[in-house]
């Protein structure tokens, strides 16, 4: 396993309020159950979590609210992902003084496709901005979503010109082929997938983990399967897929309302259904219709 980071660190849903302001007391609940049932830390802030959403002051406020009471910040990684460079930073060097040293970082998102250059120029805007030896960062690769794309190319250069601060890569690609060639090529560093069902057999072939969005409605279950990718039971690889299913029950949702459909579903706590803009939440037929297919699947995540 690799020394920086491994094992499980679900991307965190983001409670809100009706209004859309942030919910910390039921996001440090939701952190203390996701540790209690096994995960080895929490994502905060990425794309599961809304995390662009949301502003500076509002993501400095839930990460000191969470410490305050009680997450260590070892157990935390801290996206800072944000439209403008100054603003990551601000957020990486606020995370370090806080202890949180493990930071995922996608580059800005709103021009399409760009150069392998201006990628990696970001990460070391960044990188250089935090000034911090003991950063400790993922590279975020979510390409169908940002459009930014971290090449072999581009993590060996940055791997070897920050050495020992970029330590790995997120891979939300999707893709088996993709995840199985960057543990492959990148031994040293530390490969989280974000693909569920592919996260036994990334780590089978040297992968360190995983940071996902299912983890949120089954941390136990994922925790299980991360624990020992070698001998995954034909009974949780299904269940992974059936909850999986869930995320295409209709055409274009979005993800992160059905995580959270799932989560009140589980939970009984409607409260979990809020969304923040430009998110909204799901028509009432869709709602039902999740939370059905959710209840059909059976008691096997039942919280308790």
């Amino acid at each position: 396993m690799n020394p920086d980071i491994s094992g499980l660190w679900p991307a965190m849903l983001t409670p809100v309020a009706a209004d859309g302001a942030l919910d910390t007391p039921r996001a440090l609940a939701h952190a203390r159950h996701l540790l209690a049932q096994g995960s080895d830390g929490i994502t905060l802030f990425g794309t599961t979590s809304e995390g662009p959403a949301f502003t500076n002051a509002e993501r400095k406020g839930l990460l000191e609210h969470l410490i305050a009471n009680g997450i260590q910040p070892e157990q935390i990684v801290v996206t800072t992902t944000c439209s403008a460079l100054a603003d990551a930073i601000d957020l990486g060097r606020h995370a370090i003084a806080q202890g949180c040293m493990r930071q995922l970082f996608m580059p800005p998102f709103y021009f399409r496709q760009p150069p392998d250059a201006g990628v990696m120029a970001s990460v070391t805007a960044v990188v250089d901005g935090i000034g911090d030896p003991r950063l400790k960062m993922l590279l975020y690769h979510i390409p169908a979503l940002s459009s930014v794309v971290f090449t072999h190319d581009s993590i060996r250069t940055l791997a070897e010109r920050h050495r020992g601060q970029v330590i790995g890569v997120k891979d939300s690609s999707g893709s088996l082929e993709h995840g199985l060639a960057l543990a492959k090529a990148f031994p040293q560093l530390a490969i989280l997938s974000g693909a569920e069902q592919y996260v036994a057999e990334i780590m089978r072939a040297g992968g360190s983990g995983s940071i996902n969005g299912l983890a949120n409605i089954a941390p136990a279950l994922m925790a299980r399967i991360i624990a020992n990718p070698a001998q995954v039971s034909p009974d949780d690889e299904k269940l992974v897929l059936d909850l999986l299913a869930l995320l295409s029950l209709r055409p274009g949702l979005a993800f992160v309302n059905v995580y959270k459909t799932m989560l009140a579903e589980q939970t009984g706590d409607d409260a979990w259904l809020n969304v923040r803009a430009p998110l909204s939440p799901l028509e009432p037929e869709v709602e039902q219709a999740v939370r059905a297919a959710y209840r059909a699947i059976g008691a096997a995540l039942s919280r308790v």
